[in-house]
């Protein structure tokens, strides 16, 4: 990597994020070079944005063709690709979603947030949500996660949030109270380590929701847009949110985050209430709309069912040889694998062989394959993973 661009951000770029050496230049599908030439092969490509992989033909094409026509205009006019975009969000779930667009994740959050608290007034603004989550790191997502270790040195965090753990039905029923007006879930757990909800507990939550007369929300801001191998996790399971919030994967890799919403819940959101100045812009809207055309087109719903069955069945063939696995949880084209070690220099390894993966909390390797791998490439992966994996010291053993 070339020094002046390390000397470059140490002087001008706040080091809020821990980097590895390397400048990448230039992504193709599920590679990426950097500065000096040397080629990854991406299996966490755009931190879960890339579910096409790196500049996917169609999204390229789209934004090239938008952004010599029209790039941004405020909210106070109709564009055609917003409207078009709305209306293929709502056409893919079943419960007549209405949606508000802004440019990430914890943005759409934020939003739900609100909707929510709209819709209890006045008297109900509390939210329930789930220890290990992770909804964003604005102060109301903020306070909705429940992680600790991102409060700290930004305390005290917003009244009215309290959190139970993920998978207990028993422990969210006993949190609500009289003030109590939304339950906030991640179908699947992400950053929290890829954590599968119990047989019964998406449907448990429904229907508690029902009985207390509580919105329903899901966070699918990692599971979305096909990445478990339907449309939305919570298809998976037959059950339906009040609320959804989306991100990540949502326009191949543009910026861009979604708040949907039955229209008797969002009706709340009257002119005034909310706004995002860049949300639903011209450039991102036509990037997602290419994102769900290039998925349709491909049957990428079916490819990342396939390859979320061949990571389990390579773990799983694994684990004789690696005790230190203790457990592999996969979705689709999300994969956890849980260690009895420490997976940060796991990662490294991996890295200098060419291979790009994440390791959260700890102990769990996470991948966000694009769910456009090629057989080749996940062969190639996984081969770098076999090679990596079993030659970690006995120390790690449990």
């Amino acid at each position: 990597m070339n020094p002046a661009t390390i000397e470059r951000y140490k002087k001008h770029v706040i080091a809020n994020y821990g980097r590895f050496p390397v400048c990448l230049v230039r992504g193709e599908g599920s590679r990426v070079w950097d500065d000096e030439g040397r080629e990854y092969l991406d299996f966490f490509p755009g931190w879960g944005c890339g579910l096409l992989g790196h500049c996917p033909p169609r999204i390229v094409e789209a934004v090239r063709e938008q952004v010599g026509r029209l790039i941004h205009v405020p909210n106070t006019w109709h564009t055609e690709p917003q409207g078009l975009l709305a209306e293929a969000l709502g056409q893919r779930t079943t419960w007549n979603a209405q949606s508000f667009f802004c440019n990430s994740g914890t943005e759409a959050n934020e939003a739900a947030i609100k909707l929510a608290r709209l819709n209890g007034k006045p008297n109900r603004y509390k939210i329930i949500t789930t220890i290990n989550s992770f909804h964003g790191r604005t102060m109301g997502a903020l306070t909705a996660t429940g992680q600790p270790k991102y409060h700290q040195g930004v305390d005290p965090m917003l009244p009215g949030f309290s959190h139970v753990p993920f998978g207990d039905l028993d422990a969210m029923a006993a949190a609500i109270d009289a003030e109590t007006i939304a339950l906030m879930v991640e179908p699947i757990q992400g950053e929290g380590g890829i954590n599968l909800p119990p047989t019964g507990y998406l449907e448990g939550l429904r229907q508690l929701a029902n009985q207390h007369k509580l919105l329903l929300i899901f966070d699918e801001v990692q599971t979305g847009m096909g990445r478990t191998g339907k449309w939305f996790a919570h298809q998976l399971y037959g059950v339906e949110p009040d609320i959804m919030t989306l991100a990540k994967a949502l326009a191949g890799g543009v910026a861009m985050g979604a708040m949907l919403a039955r229209p008797e819940v969002a009706e709340k959101l009257r002119p005034g209430t909310h706004a995002a100045t860049f949300g639903g812009n011209p450039l991102a809207a036509v990037a997602a709309l290419a994102t769900i055309d290039t998925i349709e087109q491909q049957g990428l719903l079916q490819r990342a069912e396939t390859i979320g069955q061949r990571f389990q069945s390579f773990f799983e063939g694994l684990r004789p040889r690696c005790p230190w696995i203790k457990d592999v949880r996969v979705r689709g084209c999300m994969i956890g694998v849980e260690l009895a070690l420490d997976g940060a220099g796991l990662v490294k390894q991996c890295m200098d062989k060419g291979l790009l993966i994440n390791c959260t909390h700890g102990t769990v390797l996470r991948l966000l394959p694009a769910m456009n791998l090629s057989e080749a490439e996940l062969e190639q992966g996984c081969s770098i993973l076999e090679e990596v994996l079993v030659t970690v010291k006995g120390e790690g053993q449990g």
